[in-house]
């Protein structure tokens, strides 16, 4: 047999063919057992799913020692690991890793209803050897992501401001990485959520659409601040078309309705989140999507995770490094014309509503209505991001403000929302409302 590194043998650790693990008991006597995952942890390691208490699960515990047999799901190669159990985890960035990938198993299997993690067994790799060569040919790969990274991280590092590098961000997701579904999502720290900023690849938009820490891939990433990927599509981790229809057709769609749905694909058959990290502080998250099963493996989970931190980094710099220009005295505006626009405004959470259809809330919704405010008490349109941070109504969070991410959110909530009304750059960290019709501001009773 041939000895063999085990960083060549991610592929095989999928869970797209399951694997075979021998073990014995206190006495010697063997069995053999078909085993749903085995998760590629570093070069010395691997982690088996802990399901229910079975005859493998006693005889690791009795003799903590097996060996597992690997095949390649592309090129019919065979592997076996010599194994040694270390201990099991039941919380943790592995467990939640090898939950998601477990579900994404289950629901390809049809045993969305009897697989489920209680631990991830972690276990030392003595050795790996060669079984039976290659058979078939690897397929080609879906995109060249060495060259992906190296035409894009010099692109990042040019971005001038927050805008661009978002922009940089999805044209390379889109075009060197080769990935048309794809989400960018920023943190909110004073909230505890996640908000989407940009989107491709879908209907609408879902410019901020809101995510809770640990609710779905994307959340999982963020609380446990490690890559999230599914190989098949599982209901627990679904975000889709149809959760957005289902919330049109319920009861409380008729209501003044301050929640954006989440896009995504009905058909979703893959799924991948990797966090935006600047050391330990979570940034936000890239998240992909495709319908083919499979789509995402460890190299492209690799390349994500460079990609986000070069993101990472270049936010950080990007935040709050922009020329604060004091707004100029009140400049001469083009005249309006037509019904005024009714534009209320919700206390409690700072939802703006215009003409009765919900725009935005929170942070960005008190901007807005303070830029509405100062027009309609002076007439000014141009305003600047030292301004913003000076306004005590606005209620910035002291820590991680993010004005910058939350600019451009209002920015593209307006430009989707409203032809009357849209924000405009006017020069670097200054920005121009444009109102097209008069205004009627309504402070609206919470």
């Amino acid at each position: 047999m041939t000895r063999i590194a085990l960083a060549t043998l991610r592929a095989s650790l999928e869970g797209a063919i399951p694997s075979e693990i021998a073990t014995c008991d206190a006495t010697g006597v063997p069995n053999v057992s078909v085993i749903s995952d085995v998760h590629y942890v570093d070069a010395n390691h691997v982690a088996i799913s802990y399901q229910f208490f079975s005859k493998t699960r006693a005889n690791i515990l009795a003799n903590p020692r097996a060996t597992v047999l690997l095949k390649h799901p592309a090129t019919c190669a065979q592997y076996r690991l010599y194994l040694s159990y270390l201990r099991t985890e039941t919380e943790g960035a592995l467990f939640e890793t090898m939950r998601a990938k477990l579900a994404g198993i289950a629901s390809h299997e049809g045993m969305s209803g009897i697989f489920r993690l209680l631990g991830a067994d972690i276990y030392h790799v003595e050795e790996a050897e060669i079984v039976r060569a290659d058979m078939l040919p690897l397929p080609s790969p879906h995109a060249p992501l060495l060259a992906a990274l190296r035409q894009t991280l010099p692109r990042l590092r040019a971005a001038r401001d927050l805008d661009s590098l978002v922009a940089t961000l999805l044209s390379s997701l889109r075009g060197d990485f080769r990935l048309p579904h794809v989400m960018l999502l920023m943190a909110d720290a004073a909230c505890g959520k996640l908000y989407t900023v940009a989107s491709q690849g879908y209907e609408e938009s879902g410019v901020g659409a809101e995510i809770l820490p640990g609710q779905g891939v994307i959340g999982v990433a963020a609380r446990e601040q490690t890559p999230i990927r599914i190989a098949h599509a599982t209901r627990e981790y679904l975000y889709g078309r149809a959760i957005r229809d289902a919330l049109r057709a319920s009861p409380m769609a008729a209501r003044l309705e301050t929640e954006i749905p989440l896009p995504g694909l009905t058909d979703s058959g893959s799924q991948i989140a990797v966090p935006i990290l600047n050391g330990t502080e979570l940034m936000g998250v890239i998240y992909a999507e495709s319908p083919e099963a499979g789509r995402f493996g460890y190299d492209e989970e690799d390349a994500l995770m460079i990609l986000a931190s070069a993101a990472g980094i270049a936010i950080q710099e990007l935040q709050g490094d922009v020329e604060e220009i004091a707004a100029p005295a009140a400049p001469e505006i083009a005249a309006e014309s037509g019904a005024p626009l009714v534009i209320r405004h919700y206390g409690t959470d700072d939802s703006v509503f215009i003409d009765d259809e919900y725009v935005i809330k929170g942070v960005a919704g008190s901007i807005l209505w303070f830029l509405l405010g100062e027009y309609a008490r002076t007439g000014r349109v141009e305003f600047s991001n030292k301004e913003l941070r000076l306004a005590p109504q606005i209620r910035l969070p002291e820590f991680s403000e993010n004005l910058e991410a939350r600019l451009i959110l209002l920015r593209r909530r307006l430009a989707e929302r409203s032809q009357q009304l849209t924000l405009d750059k006017a020069g670097r960290g200054r920005f121009r409302l444009t109102l097209a019709r008069p205004i009627q501001l309504i402070e609206a009773e919470s």
